[in-house]
């Protein structure tokens, strides 16, 4: 069902600005999501502004994507990158400066949909001093991610708060898989009302280029034993599993074995410095003639990479969703992944790819192994996971499960629906 009437609502995402080239430091899922998300809901008419901070004199201000879409770029702190841990104290201005934007425009978002806890906080601030419903998707949570790390920031108490407060106050949380639904019940609250809606994927984007059409362009063998990640450099994300899972493959010296590792990195950044930390681990194992790092891979050829590759390896110590994963496999490649999160709704094992434990280098060597060595399951896989994808992960199907929440929620009976003077176009 989509609106009768062109709602003019905002998706807000503070870090993670959706019109940035993913790879970059701290760009990852959340960028991909909110921006197909509002690509995909003005398709189906919605006028969709994307709000998120400026973090370079370089980005416009406004970037128009299509008649119905564009990312505003806001003031919030310097106009430099500065790390999600350290954002909090700069969102009273983003606030303050999205209020000048409505007042500039003389018009007001009936629906805000936040996306991240600092995010998050920004829409149940706004909702104080101006009526409009609050959507919400967390992305991460702040009770898995400090489980898995040494170092807990100063900040930790204050999200953990936050991340409770929004669950609880919020008009709808979206959850993106049935794991991250019970996360947020056992490990954030019991209140609050939450709906899944998975993620997507662009499936017209991928699974169109045969495996040796995309070898040849990108220069790789049609002989390789192609294994493939893609993603930021950020320990959790299990890199280092990936590699030294590779140093025990059997295939090791007795086939052509490649490693290709795409993301971008920023020298003397945290992800640079990830990056050099992986680059030795190679090193170390003798895995440097195998191992290609491909750098930041924009949407154009980031589909060559999936179709080239024999395997797709998802290592990460958590996943909320796992956009990678579905990328791969709208390409026809089989996923190996951790056995976390909602990689466990979107990775079947046997069907799809495989799962293992997250951080068990030789459980994942065993699984790649297994795909490598058998090329007509290999392909199976690749079919399966394809289908599963055209069935359930399209932005297109997303954004009409969103239409339908929006579109009901918008229809009850608040201080909201009573001032549709305020929401015009």
């Amino acid at each position: 069902m989509f609106p009768s009437k062109k709602y003019r609502i905002a998706l807000i995402s503070v870090d993670g600005d959706p019109a940035v080239e993913i790879g970059q430091e701290e760009a990852g899922g959340q960028n991909v999501y909110v921006r197909q998300v509002g690509y995909a809901l003005a398709e189906q008419g919605w006028q969709v502004d994307m709000f998120t901070r400026r973090s370079s004199p370089e980005q416009a201000a406004i970037a128009q994507h299509s008649p119905n879409c564009r990312t505003i770029r806001l003031k919030a702190g310097p106009c430099e990158f500065i790390g999600r841990d350290q954002l909090f104290g700069h969102l009273p201005e983003f606030m303050a400066e999205f209020q000048k934007f409505q007042q500039l425009h003389g018009y007001s978002y009936p629906l805000i949909h936040t996306n991240y806890w600092l995010s998050s906080w920004v829409g149940m601030q706004l909702k104080k001093q101006q009526p409009m419903i609050q959507v919400h998707t967390y992305h991460s949570l702040g009770a898995i991610k400090y489980s898995t790390i040494a170092d807990i920031p100063p900040i930790a108490t204050q999200r953990l708060a936050i991340e409770k407060a929004c669950l609880e106050t919020v008009d709808q949380v979206v959850a993106t898989s049935p794991q991250e639904q019970q996360h947020l019940r056992t490990l954030v609250s019991r209140k609050g009302r939450i709906e899944m809606i998975p993620c997507g994927t662009d499936i017209d984007n991928f699974g169109n280029i045969e495996r040796l059409q995309a070898r040849e362009k990108l220069g790789i063998a049609p002989d390789a034993k192609m294994v493939f990640y893609v993603g930021r450099f950020d320990r959790r994300k299990g890199i280092e599993t990936l590699v030294r899972a590779v140093g025990e493959s059997s295939l090791r010296g007795k086939a052509n074995l490649q490693l290709v590792i795409g993301g971008g990195s920023r020298p003397g950044k945290s992800d640079g410095i990830e990056r050099d930390r992986i680059a030795n681990i190679v090193g170390e194992l003798e895995l440097t003639d195998c191992t290609n790092f491909a750098g930041r891979l924009d949407h154009e050829i980031l589909p060559f990479y999936y179709a080239a590759a024999d395997v797709c390896v998802v290592p990460s110590h958590y996943e909320p969703f796992g956009l990678v994963a579905i990328e791969a496999m709208a390409s026809k490649t089989p996923v190996v992944a951790s056995a976390v999160g909602g990689l466990q709704f979107t990775v079947i094992p046997e069907v799809t790819g495989l799962l293992a434990p997250p951080q068990d280098k030789l459980a994942f060597a065993a699984a790649i192994d297994r795909i490598l060595t058998n090329p007509d399951w290999r392909d199976q896989l690749g079919a399966a996971g394809r289908q599963r994808v055209e069935i359930a992960f399209s932005w297109y199907s997303v954004a009409s499960r969103l239409t339908q929440l929006y579109t009901h929620l918008l229809a009850q009976p608040t201080a909201v629906t009573q001032k549709k003077a305020m929401m015009a176009a």
